[in-house]
């Protein structure tokens, strides 16, 4: 049985990655661990924070993959340690997170157990281009109508 995709109408041309990404944030929505924030600092400014307690700098990686956010962690065992209790996650995680287009990471910082990723939009100018339109005249020679400036 095939599936039928809202974004197999032809009126959505192009919108292919748009049903991609949503299958991702399918995906990962039910991952509760860590737990993060996501704060609106300003229009074009948002901080990403992960509760990351007991990780290091060194054990945790923050990656841009096409248009997702990876932040994985993993602790190295410490040899000789024996637990009579663990209530304290020590476990690898990979959190993603899909950034719309244009939103560029500024950098992370790790303190006292919070992952901080801050994130951006640059301000783009709006940019309207017309489009020419060719035509062939009696003779058969193509014509351009508009122009593309």
């Amino acid at each position: 049985m095939s599936r039928v995709s809202v974004f197999s109408s032809p009126l959505l041309l192009g919108f292919d990655h748009v049903e991609r990404v949503l299958e991702r944030v399918a995906k990962t929505a039910n991952d509760g661990y860590p737990p993060y924030n996501i704060e609106q600092m300003a229009p074009d400014r948002l901080r990403i924070v992960l509760a990351v307690a007991g990780f290091t700098a060194t054990d945790l990686a923050v990656t841009v993959e096409e248009n997702q956010l990876v932040v994985r962690g993993k602790q190295a065992e410490e040899a000789g340690k024996v637990f009579l209790h663990r209530g304290i996650a020590a476990r690898q995680f990979q959190r993603s997170f899909v950034l719309a287009e244009g939103i560029e990471v500024a950098g992370a910082q790790l303190d006292n157990g919070l992952l901080q990723i801050e994130l951006f939009r640059p301000q783009q100018e709006p940019a309207v281009r017309r489009i020419a339109i060719h035509t062939p005249d009696k003779s058969g020679t193509i014509v351009d109508v508009g122009n593309d400036g």
